[in-house]
């Protein structure tokens, strides 16, 4: 794990090479090694100083997140970070020279080890970032990141690092005073070597800033008038952004302000207890769980067929198809665009086309404004973008997506025109959020090559896209699709045809359990609070006016068309109805839904609601902000296991990363399935049987629930 050679000046050199991993990570092992190194060098009469630097091509990644999600003995692993804190302490006041050679990114756990050097120099490298993401993932920088931090660049510099997991580059983590020097890339470790040199000549006792007489905090401590403000701040933006969801970024700030109110030595001790409940808590190992290893999982096309019996190579495309260029196909345009594709973006007329262009040269040019893109990076961007009304200009196109109106006519009929002039072996795709795939590929003459492309809007933010497979789909169309998904930057989830597929249909639940609540006499006002304090993004009525209550409406009106007799109504049915057909109110694109959008000012709740939705008109009293909570996030839960059962989703896994990309769930419950992981099984199923007898089927516990429970199971590894 490590490199250990001495050279002919008394000079060591620690190096970190993980054995079979690109990148170097710390653990048990890896730290033990480290240790282990730096004693032996500290102990050598023979060495002076020391170099530690890295054979990947980054410093350090971080912290073995797989160990830290498999931690589960509190005491034991309080007991290891105390011992890291030993070890840094003991390097720092070894009375050797240490420095640090920095030749890519140093992350978390990484630059924390590079923080413990009395010297850090970094190679002019632009694809490096240097910070702490930990909080990102439900942690602190717990190897004395939350200490060192602002005692080298001030409280104010260290709050978007520790608490919004920021990442900078060499230059600024420079200019801040993270690191002393950045040097042209391949001199990291020669400008380290002389700092040790020189330091061992001059014959001064290397120390640390905090460890020197005298030492002052840059811009004050916590209890300086500007420390106190900047605390006082933090705070009060912490709790308006996160309703106190989140532990990691609030014990952030408790470890600054502890900590800073001390010794650095108190001050660690401070941190590792904050740090050990972090890691044993629910929170951490659910975004871990999800964030990471589960989008690790989708992004490198994990659940790509198994069944291919010679897997297909990974597709490369050069032209790509864009049927709608509304705001939804123009989004799709811009992503393929930027991955260097072609596309040819076709709409009823070339106004409307070109139109669609313009929206990308919009979005691209607020990019221009703020400085991060060129003017002339746009202009190749658009180059690739190629208006038109003609079918014929999609010959060529290895892949066409349609997002044109939701109706089964339009769709079938934009089928037929661009399968007559595409390649046999082109692949079609439908961004439908709700029509069923298998249905839509009755129009095609090869169903084979026919699949589903659920983007979210804005497709050019939004990171996920759902794939889904028809019953005709080919499996080597599903793979060829999810290289194109890969190409554009996305992150992938597969699920298989049904109504309303996943993500709409689960998503769904949400703003109609807020419409249900609504109609039974709850305050609009506080139904949409408590999806905030739930961790929702939006409340659900505001959401409802997001996405427009007119198409909720029309989705109501298909799904009875097409079900018939035995289509069930539910509350959001009347509550869409009334607002559509009687008061003409569709949501924010009329400027007119649940909420009111003047031209000038926020948004606010219409007052009309009160009369066509009394408060408390049911018959029983209006529930508290932790019921409301509780319906609002099991409705989700409990759609999403009935997506399982019914073999809709394949992986609980992608339920929880589709949920947190797709609709904003709140990561710190880790998924729709995670959060019943954390609940436990049976806890859940009795919750759902409360809310069930309470409000109805919806709340109903499947047959998958119920086994599970029963059996003692769970969805992922306790």
């Amino acid at each position: 794990m490590l490199n250990y050679s001495v050279d002919a000046e008394g000079i060591a050199t620690v190096e970190f090479d993980y054995p079979g991993k690109s990148q170097n990570i710390l653990n048990a092992g890896s730290m033990g090694a480290y240790a282990e190194a730096m004693k032996k060098a500290l102990a050598d009469p023979a060495v002076k100083g020391v170099v530690v630097a890295s054979a990947k091509k980054d410093f350090i990644a971080g912290g073995d997140l797989a160990e830290l999600a498999g931690a589960t003995d509190a005491a034991a692993f309080h007991a290891s970070i105390s011992n890291w804190h030993k070890l840094m302490r003991g390097i720092e006041l070894g009375g050797k020279p240490v420095a640090a050679a920095l030749n890519g990114s140093a992350l978390g756990g990484g630059m924390e080890i590079a923080l413990s050097c009395h010297y850090r120099v970094a190679a002019d490298n632009p694809k490096a970032r240097f910070g702490f993401p930990e909080v990102t993932l439900g942690l602190l920088p717990g190897a004395g990141g939350t200490q060192r931090v602002p005692r080298l660049v001030g409280m104010q510099d260290a709050a978007p690092l520790l608490m919004e997991g920021k990442r900078i580059m060499a230059a600024e983590a420079q200019k801040i005073g993270l690191i002393h020097a950045v040097v042209k890339v391949g001199a990291e470790r020669t400008a380290a070597r002389q700092w040790v040199m020189d330091s061992v000549a001059s014959g001064a006792k290397p120390l640390q800033p905090w460890d020197a007489k005298g030492f002052k905090i840059p811009g004050g401590g916590p209890n300086t008038p500007g420390g106190m403000q900047m605390l006082m701040a933090a705070n009060a933006m912490l709790r308006e952004k996160t309703y106190d969801n989140y532990p990691a970024p609030k014990h952030i700030l408790s470890c600054v302000y502890e900590g800073l109110s001390t010794n650095l030595d108190t001050g660690l001790a401070i941190e590792a207890r904050y740090f050990t409940n972090l890691v044993m808590s629910p929170v951490s190992k659910n975004m871990i769980r999800s964030l990471f290893f589960g989008m690790q999982e989708a992004n490198r096309l994990a659940s790509r067929p198994a069944s291919l019996t010679n897997p297909v190579a990974p597709q490369k495309y050069t032209k790509v198809g864009m049927l709608g260029a509304g705001m939804m196909g123009a989004g799709i345009a811009m992503c393929t665009a930027q991955a260097g594709i072609e596309l040819i973006l076709l709409d009823t007329t070339t106004e409307a086309a070109e139109k669609g262009k313009a929206y990308a040269a919009k979005q691209w040019g607020k990019q221009v404004a703020k400085g991060r893109m060129t003017q002339e990076a746009v202009d190749a961007l658009l180059a690739r973008i190629k208006p038109t009304a003609d079918y014929a200009d999609l010959a060529g196109c290895e892949l066409v997506i349609e997002a044109v109106f939701e109706k089964r006519e339009i769709k079938a009929e934009v089928t037929k025109k661009t399968e007559a002039v595409i390649a046999s072996d082109a692949i079609f795709a439908s961004n439908t959020s709700t029509l069923p795939i298998t249905g839509l590929a009755e129009a095609s003459t090869r169903p084979a090559n026919f699949i589903g492309l659920h983007f979210f809007s804005p497709a050019e933010k939004m990171p996920l896209v759902e794939i889904i497979v028809g019953k005709a789909t080919s499996d080597a169309t599903l793979a060829r699709s999810m290289y194109y998904v890969r190409a554009i930057g996305k992150t992938p989830i597969v699920v298989n045809d049904s109504r309303g597929f996943y993500t709409s249909r689960v998503f769904g639940t949400y703003v109609s359990e807020g419409m249900a609540l609504l109609e039974e006499g709850v305050p609009p006002a506080l139904i949409d609070k408590a999806g905030l304090m739930a961790g929702m993004p939006v409340g659900p009525l505001a959401l409802a006016d997001e996405v427009s209550i007119e198409l909720v409406h029309k989705i109501a009106q298909q799904a009875r068309a097409d079900l018939g007799s035995a289509y069930v109504e539910r509350a959001t049915d009347r509550v869409a109805s009334k607002m559509v057909a009687d008061l003409g109110r569709l949501g924010r694109k009329s400027g007119a839904g649940f909420y009111d959008y003047p031209a000038e000012g926020a948004k606010r709740l219409w007052p009309g609601l009160a009369e066509h939705f009394k408060v408390g008109a049911g018959d029983t009293a209006i529930p508290t902000v932790e019921q409301i909570i509780e319906r609002l996030i099991l409705v989700q839960s409990v759609e999403t296991a009935r997506c399982l059962e019914e073999k809709v989703l394949r992986a609980a896994i992608d339920a929880d990363v589709g949920a947190i990309l797709g609709w904003g769930y709140p990561p710190f419950r880790g998924g729709p399935i995670g959060w019943l992981h954390t609940l436990g099984l049976a806890e859940a199923v009795a919750a759902l049987d409360r809310l069930a007898e309470r409000y109805g089927p919806r709340f109903a516990a499947p047959k998958i629930l119920r086994g599970m429970a029963s059996r003692g199971e769970r969805f992922y590894p306790a």
